[in-house]
């Protein structure tokens, strides 16, 4: 039986902080586990929103983004790196966020096919899955989140309802928040449940004063086998307390 991390959406855009990432990064340090899971969206990429006001496209660029991200990529490939005799199973899942990049590029192809991609991302140390691709460790279906089939959309509501849609043990990103549950099936099965969605530490305008108040933090998983495991949550406020400098 191993051990997971799974690191929620980081949006790592220009100028926001990096010391939870260094904290992170000494978590890792220090307990070493046998799998890292990074659930998509650690890159912003608000540069390519289709959601932005033209005011709110103006000075941003591209490579910045990249550049951003790449940076807190790099304290956690560096960390990894250094650790003697340590060779985790690294997994990256792409969000939709990265995904904003392929969508550009579907809609421009002659001018931007070749020119920018995942490539610029500094993934080398890791195993990649497209979005919406499932990466299958030990039972637990990792994804940035579990599509309705029908309609491509993530299934939403409660985690019981999450569960009950899925019928599969998963763990995703995506939605600011922190819902954990597990459902016994009639096989003597029990399947978890999990969706976490945030680790940062900027507020995002979009949801208002009272819409940033929400769970972050990084999950721990110990004894993970055919999609159980006994799961241990650190709040944002734990870890730079024990971890930050």
């Amino acid at each position: 039986m191993t051990t997971h991390l799974m690191i929620p959406d980081c949006q790592v855009k220009v100028g926001t902080p990096n010391c939870h990432i260094h904290a992170l990064a000494r978590l890792i340090t220090e307990h070493r586990p046998d799998v890292i899971v990074n659930i998509g969206d650690f890159w912003d990429m608000e540069s390519l929103s289709s959601y932005a006001s033209l005011q709110e496209q103006e000075n941003r660029r591209y490579q910045e983004d990249i550049d951003a991200g790449n940076r807190a990529m790099d304290i956690l490939n560096n960390a990894i790196a250094k650790i003697p005799k340590y060779n985790p199973q690294l997994v990256f899942t792409i969000g939709n966020h990265e995904h904003r990049i392929q969508r550009a590029i579907e809609k421009n192809p002659i001018e931007l096919d070749g020119v920018i991609g995942y490539d610029d991302f500094s993934l080398d140390m890791w195993t990649v899955y497209d979005f919406q691709d499932i990466a299958e460790i030990d039972g637990v279906a990792y994804t940035h989140f579990i599509a309705n089939p029908m309609s491509g959309k993530p299934i939403g509501g409660s985690i019981d309802n999450r569960l009950k849609q899925a019928g599969f043990s998963f763990s995703t990103g995506h939605q600011q928040t922190y819902q954990y549950g597990i459902k016994s099936l009639n096989n003597g099965a029990t399947i978890h449940g999990l969706v976490a969605g945030s680790f940062y530490l900027h507020d995002e305008g979009y949801k208002g004063p009272q819409g940033n108040n929400h769970w972050r933090g990084v999950i721990w998983k110990n004894n993970v086998k055919d999609g159980e495991y006994d799961i241990s949550p650190m709040r944002m406020t734990s870890l730079l307390e024990r971890y930050g400098k």
